[in-house]
Parts: C-alpha cells; structure tokens; sequence
C-alpha cells in the first residue's frame, strides 16, 4: 500500500451514537455498482464525505454533475442534495463518513466554522495529490486502525482524529486539483442544467411553461424527459427542493415559518404545510422541534 492510499476492507463500519445525536460518525466502508444507483438526489440532517476508492463515477450535486476520479473527496453540507452514479461493470469501492459534531462549543466556534467552510464550497469536490493526499488521509488510516480495538477510549481517540483530518484537509485546500468536466449527453446534460436552474431559483416563479420557453424546449419533451432523467416530474422535483431549502432554513435560522414558507417559493402558507408534510412526514414546526430547535429558532444542537 501507498502512503497516500486509504485503508479498506469491505462491509467494514465504525459507528458513534446515532443520527439522532448531537455527537455523530458513521464509516461505512463498501462498494456500490451501477444495478443499485439512487434514483434521486437525497439529503440528511447531518454532514456526509464521500470518497470514491477506485475507478471513476459521477456525483450529482444539487442538479449539478461531477465526474470523479479516484479519492476525490466529495464534502456535503446538511441538506444539500445530492446522489451518485456508478458506471456499469464491477462494483466501485468507496468510504462514505456521515457525522454530525455540536458546533457552538464556547471559545471554538470561530475555529469549527474555518474546519468546516470546505463544505460550503460551490464545487465542494477535492482532489489531492503527493504529500497534500498523505496529510489529509493519515487520521482517516488511524482511526481505521484504531476502531479495531475494543477501547471505550475509541470515541474520544476516533473525534480526535477525524477533526485533524478535517483541518488537515481544511489547511490543504488551497492545494485542491479538482476540475469540472463536461459528462453526459446533450439532452441529461440540458435536464441537470434545468435543476440546477431550480435550485438556485427555488423561491421564484417556476412552471413547465416558463422553464421550457427559457431552454427552448417544448413542455411536452420537457416533462418526458425530465422524468426519464429524473424519476420525477417537474412538478414533483421543484416542490421538493422547495421543501429541502425550507428544512436548511428551519434547522439554521430564527425565521418564523410563514417567512420561510414565502421565500421559499410557496404561493400560501397551507400550500406550503402540504408540501412539507408530504415531503418530511411531519409539520414544519414538529420538524423544527424534532431537530432540537426552539420555536424562536435557537439551535439547541446545531449539526
């Protein structure tokens, strides 16, 4: 093995406490092919890093498609859609980390909000190489090796580690190589290209009429194929991404609900509470709740 290489081994995971928890990880250390790719774009309440191990696959981000080459990092904020496309042939190994960390610790959070900004990035994909790939994935390869004791120091050892990687990969930014390619064909590229409009216009007027005169495309293709690309209708993907931007607001913002209703996109507030139920299983204010969010909006356990 390189010095630069992670460790491995299939079906292994470290798991600390659950999502539900302010203090969060999850490594799950596996392989996915293209007979099981998502069929949509999905979110979490928590952050997740995608790193592919070998070969090469797309990652679609809020609408936007990547394509990824081998230990690109793939760093995603709370409820940023995203998915996954593996190519046909073999599986494709990959290190998925899902954590969630309490980010208003007295006297650190100037520090957590530097550690955590390469996730805010508007390609938040990182390609390293040579001794900026080593120094990032040297705390991922201990904490690899540690979990494999039965230490009850492990949760404190594995923290510790995996917020030096986060800062290692933090201070080696300015290093990244990653590269946007063109991928796709015309037509899967001109849908993405649709998403990516809604999600950046997802408070705005949106129908099939005006998104197919503003991409000169007829309504009636347009609604074809943007359920043969997506799964879903029009109708169905921008109510959803209405309802996801409504969740970031809830969880991180002391807006009241009928103000996030409104800017994002809903036509009345009981729209707005279809909507969410549908989407979330529960009201918005249940929702809020639920995160460990006050009425007022005060973050009782910030992710």
């Amino acid at each position: 093995m390189l010095e630069s290489d992670l460790l491995y081994e299939q079906g292994y995971s470290i798991r600390i406490n659950t999502p539900a928890d302010p203090f969060f990880y999850y490594f799950d250390y596996d392989q996915r092919s293209h007979d099981i790719n998502m069929e949509f774009q999905h979110d979490h309440a928590f952050y997740e890093i995608h790193i592919l191990l070998d070969s090469s696959a797309t990652h679609i981000i809020e609408g936007n498609f990547h394509a990824l080459q081998q230990y690109d990092i793939v760093l995603l904020a709370p409820f940023r859609l995203h998915m996954t496309h593996y190519p046909e042939g073999p599986p494709h190994k990959r290190l998925i980390i899902n954590f969630a960390v309490p980010r208003a610790v007295p006297g650190l959070e100037i520090a957590y909000t530097a550690m955590l900004q390469p996730f805010q990035a508007d390609v938040p994909i990182y390609r390293f190489t040579g001794g900026a790939r080593s120094a990032v994935f040297e705390p991922l390869n201990t904490i690899f090796t540690v979990s494999r004791s039965d230490s009850p120091l492990n949760p404190v050892l594995i923290h510790s580690l995996f917020q030096q990687f986060l800062c290692n990969l933090a201070r080696q930014s300015d290093k990244n190589q990653y590269v946007l390619e063109e991928i796709g064909n015309p037509m899967m590229q001109k849908i993405y290209s649709i998403t990516a409009h809604i999600h950046s216009h997802y408070s705005s007027e949106l129908s099939l009429d005006s998104i197919s005169r503003q991409f000169y495309i007829s309504p009636y293709y347009l609604s074809h194929q943007f359920r043969t690309v997506t799964g879903f209708t029009l109708t169905e993907y921008i109510q959803i991404t209405r309802v996801r931007k409504a969740q970031q607001l809830l969880l991180h913002t002391r807006q009241r609900i009928s103000d996030i209703a409104e800017q994002c996109g809903f036509n009345s507030f009981s729209q707005f509470n279809r909507s969410f139920n549908k989407q979330s299983g529960m009201s918005p204010s249940a929702f809020r709740k639920a995160q460990g969010v006050s009425d007022g909006g005060s973050s009782l356990s910030s992710y």
